[in-house]
């Protein structure tokens, strides 16, 4: 029986929430009046890039605002709680295969992932309001499981998978400024792979923030942001797929399989209802059988869903800007079940020019 845990519980990899927003640089703002000499070159720049469309315009009215091009390096830790239900389990062998069958009796407990993640993002601001990236990286993930003994669940049992999973994805962020306070608003999309697994997870998150930007006294183009805001994160919930018992179960399971075969056959034989000795027949028996005879090229299929444990967390986050160039940012998730930390280095230049202008 805990060998049908350990198996389903593989399928928890997908929940590497990659939360890999990787927030845009600070916001379009408006300079200060007591920077009125810097105001003054800024409307009179003659602005001869492609991006951001109505550049010039923005840079007339004194709005400063951030080259349009940038590339972000990133680094993030993430810790939260997961949710699994629904659990299914199939069998797939030579002789026979067994189609998806609920197994209610099965339960899970505190589930936690702890992951980190590298990524780069890509982005362009579009508008002087609207900022468009994509997202590329690499991480790893270390999920842990626990099976509680509710009613008449068989075990308790603890389960720790560890793997890669690389990403990819797109978003879009929207943001405005008043003087120096702005706010921003952030969505994007990633497709989260696991190495062990054949399909790939989609991730949304939404990100609000509403920060200050101090600008240096003698460097108006030098500024310190400081913000507070909050992050929703969801997954596609559902999950199904297959895996050989061998790369499922650790090598101590197997080790252990005569201990777990008795386990399993004294709560069939004590415990179990006729409900639930009837979809042990069909799934879980087949499973033991294998673990008994040490044939580890069975194929146990899964179905489950799993989600976040909480939704939104709150977050604080500081930026450095040293000139239009070069950004170094770092943001904490604090607030909530969700803990993470961020840090960032963002390079930015201006792109390519219009058609016709002089260099």
């Amino acid at each position: 029986m805990k060998t049908i845990y350990k198996t389903a519980l593989l399928a928890t990899v997908f929940l590497f929430l990659a939360v890999l927003q990787t927030q845009a640089q600070y916001s379009t703002k408006k300079v200060r009046k007591k920077y009125a000499s810097y105001e003054d070159s800024l409307k009179q720049f003659k602005y001869n890039y492609v991006f951001p469309i109505w550049g010039q315009g923005a840079y007339k009215k004194g709005f400063d605002i951030p080259y349009p091009i940038g590339v972000m390096a990133n680094y993030m830790w993430l810790k939260q709680g997961i949710l699994i239900d629904n659990l299914q389990l199939g069998f797939k062998s030579d002789s026979k295969d067994i189609p998806l069958t609920p197994v209610d009796f099965i339960g899970f407990g505190d589930n936690i992932n702890t992951s980190y993640t590298v990524n780069v993002r890509p982005d362009i601001w579009l508008f002087p309001f609207l900022d468009v990236y994509g997202i590329f990286g690499y991480g790893k993930s270390h999920t842990e499981v626990n099976i509680n003994r509710l009613g008449e669940q068989p075990f308790n049992l603890t389960s720790i998978v560890d793997q890669g999973i690389s990403t990819a994805g797109v978003g879009l962020m929207g943001a405005f400024g008043i003087g120096p306070v702005w706010l921003s608003v952030d969505a994007n999309f990633t497709w989260n792979k696991p190495e062990l697994l054949d399909k790939s997870v989609r991730v949304s998150v939404v990100g609000i923030r509403l920060g200050h930007t101090f600008v240096f006294k003698k460097r108006p183009d030098r500024n310190f942001a400081v913000w507070i805001g909050a992050m929703r994160a969801s997954m596609s919930s559902s999950t199904v797929g297959e895996i050989k018992m061998i790369d499922a179960l650790p090598p101590e399971t197997w080790e252990r399989r005569d201990e777990i075969v008795n386990n399993y056959w004294d709560w069939y034989n004590n415990e179990a209802t006729p409900l639930q000795k009837k979809t042990a027949d069909k799934v879980l028996t087949p499973i033991i059988d294998r673990l008994e005879t040490a044939n580890g090229s069975a194929v146990v299929r899964y179905g489950m869903d799993k989600q976040v444990k909480q939704l939104w967390n709150g977050l604080l986050g500081v930026q450095f800007q040293l000139n239009k160039h070069w950004m170094f940012r770092s943001e904490a998730g604090l607030v909530g079940d969700r803990k993470s930390i961020l840090v960032s280095v963002n390079y930015r230049f201006l792109g390519f020019r219009k058609k016709g202008s002089k260099m």
